[in-house]
């Protein structure tokens, strides 16, 4: 069973914002995502579109491509 839930930190402890139907003493495991703070999130919308016209987007794909045909090992005997 996987499920998201809101929590705070209070005293080094995580607090859920909601109920949760889980049994005392059953493990589970806790990833942390850090909500971005206002001013984190205007510095990412701020910087929306700042590589525009930089690079040619095709062009890099066909480097890449390009790249990937080079041999870099030696070809296997048979």
């Amino acid at each position: 069973m996987s499920r998201t839930i809101r929590a705070r930190v209070k005293q080094g402890l995580l607090e859920p914002l909601e109920a949760i139907d889980i049994p005392d003493g059953t493990e589970v495991t806790v990833t942390i995502v850090d909500v971005p703070s206002a001013e984190d999130f205007e510095a990412f919308r701020r910087a929306a579109g700042s590589w525009k016209g930089t690079l040619d987007a095709d062009e890099l794909l066909r480097n890449i491509y390009a790249d990937r045909r080079i041999a870099a090992r030696p070809e296997p005997r048979l």
